[in-house]
């Protein structure tokens, strides 16, 4: 009869608090550098929460350009990869401009995209759809007076969308009214 083998549950949070509660101030410090010279995803959000360099979007930017609108169209696209710079930007700082930014950002560079060639992809159309719905939301949160200049650009993708087809144009107009712009076209 074959020994049965333990089963050792995943690690969860949990035990690495318990780890980290370890460590002294040098200790931290170390494995904070560690993590930050492991990848840029660590540098970025640590740019970010602690509001490092010029622009803590930059790199967030720099990620959906480069899976919405590479510079050579013969590299992937991913929308997923594009839509998680925006969520690792969420958790790393998550401030509401921020997110305004970025979002409006997302749909602007479909837009540089299709300037440049076609896409033949639902679900390609189908999450700009849900991210000029996202933008819209984030912008309207905002306090009025940082508003003005994120509709504008929101209303020029709006414009550009009902070239698209696939609904697009009809989805964003519905947005839009259901926003309560429709008076501001």
């Amino acid at each position: 009869m074959a020994a049965k083998k333990s089963q050792k549950s995943t690690p969860s949070w949990s035990d690495v608090k318990t780890k980290l509660a370890d460590f002294d101030r040098a200790g931290l410090l170390g494995l904070v550098q560690d993590l930050y010279a492991a990848s840029k995803d660590n540098k970025a959000f640590l740019h970010a929460r602690f509001g490092l360099g010029d622009d803590p979007l930059e790199p967030y930017k720099a990620i959906i350009t480069q899976w919405i609108n590479p510079s050579d169209y013969r590299k992937p696209q991913s929308v997923a990869k594009a839509k998680k710079a925006i969520s690792d930007y969420k958790k790393a700082l998550g401030q509401p401009d921020g997110l305004a930014e970025l979002t409006v950002f997302y749909c602007e560079e479909v837009f540089d995209f299709l300037a440049g060639c076609g896409m033949d992809d639902e679900g390609f159309y189908d999450a700009l759809v849900r991210m000029f719905e996202q933008a819209l939301k984030y912008v309207l949160a905002l306090p009025a007076g940082q508003q003005a200049t994120f509709i504008a650009r929101l209303d020029r993708v709006r414009q550009l969308g009902q070239n698209v087809g696939w609904g697009v144009g009809d989805d964003f107009d519905h947005f839009w009214s259901e926003a309560g712009l429709a008076g501001e076209e």
